[in-house]
């Protein structure tokens, strides 16, 4: 793991140096986005609605628009400005029992570990907030956006909790719950039957995921049938000696593909071209054996399709 933030926990005149890294990561099967044909990569331009040029990366700010269509523009300087007191350090705000804190308000995990001369008093605050049996409540900023969070022991460790803002938090307005749907006794004891039969301790290594599974066995599959699309990479050329012969043969070259491309366009063009490879493959078979014969097609439409 790579440490993200550096700072300090702050606990009343005590300061303790920590360094941040996450504590999740998504073990998802990662795809781009490739051209059906023949595997490249497709690219995206940063392109201005106005005037229709490319803007480099340099050149773009945040904005903010008005209920009038109206853009503000946000520069570096607008968020440097801005009072993160709490930019450096992990401000402990008050300490609470852990269930009086719904689980909807956490964001992301990140696990803190002590940096420099920061193992004793990492410690010390580590034991006795385990043996409270409460959580701290704290502040702290990062990428430039200052965050609730709920820090707590996990294995011998802070696990930092960020949390969302409670005007975040969306309300569960649903039509049924201002209706009178009516339960029956027996129907809500046999429910708490059906739950008692389920009840067991929760181990995580117990569950998996079989999409995931699934999905890296199709994308197996496929490099074993030798389905695999290896999109070709134009050699890169070195400076021209002679000018003027690598102008006549990039022309010749031109001439050439332009030709090509014509005759496999026109009806006799193609039929030609398919004799051709008939003839290829038959010659072929008949080296090889019957058996070969019979692969010779498949090979070809496999290359094909390539």
């Amino acid at each position: 793991m790579r440490s993200i933030w550096k700072g300090a926990i702050s606990f009343g005149l005590v300061t303790i140096p920590v360094k941040l890294y996450s504590a999740t990561e998504q073990k998802d099967v990662a795809f781009h986005q490739v051209h059906r044909e023949d595997g490249g990569r497709v690219k995206y331009k940063r392109v201005c609605s106005i005037d229709g040029e490319e803007v480099p990366y340099s050149d773009i700010a945040k904005g903010y628009e008005l209920a009038t269509g109206e853009m503000v523009v946000l520069t570096d300087e607008d968020f440097a400005d801005l009072p993160l007191t709490s930019s450096r350090r992990i401000d402990v705000l008050q300490f609470t029992p852990a269930e009086q804190i719904d689980p909807i308000y956490f964001a992301k995990s990140y696990y803190l570990e002590p940096d420099g001369q920061g193992a004793k008093p990492y410690v010390l605050l580590r034991d006795a907030l385990e043996r409270s049996g409460q959580v701290a409540v704290v502040k702290i900023a990062l990428r430039q956006r200052e965050s609730l969070a709920a820090l707590r022991v996990r294995d011998g460790v802070f696990v930092l909790e960020t949390m969302l803002w409670p005007d975040e938090i969306r309300e569960a307005d649903f039509g049924f719950l201002e209706e009178d749907v009516d339960v029956r006794p027996q129907e809500l004891k046999m429910a708490e039957s059906l739950i008692e039969t389920m009840v067991a301790d929760f181990d995580p290594t117990e569950y998996k995921d079989a999409y995931r599974e699934a999905l890296q066995e199709v994308i197996e599959a496929k490099v074993a049938g030798k389905e695999v699309v290896a999109p070709e990479v134009p050699a890169e050329a070195g400076p021209a000696v002679d000018l003027m012969a690598a102008l006549r043969a990039s022309v010749e070259a031109a001439k050439r593909e332009r030709q090509g491309a014509a005759e496999s366009k026109s009806p006799g063009g193609a039929a030609k071209a398919k004799t051709a490879a008939s003839g290829t493959a038959a010659k072929k078979a008949a080296s090889n054996g019957a058996d070969e014969e019979e692969k010779a097609p498949k090979k070809r439409k496999t290359r094909r399709s390539a």
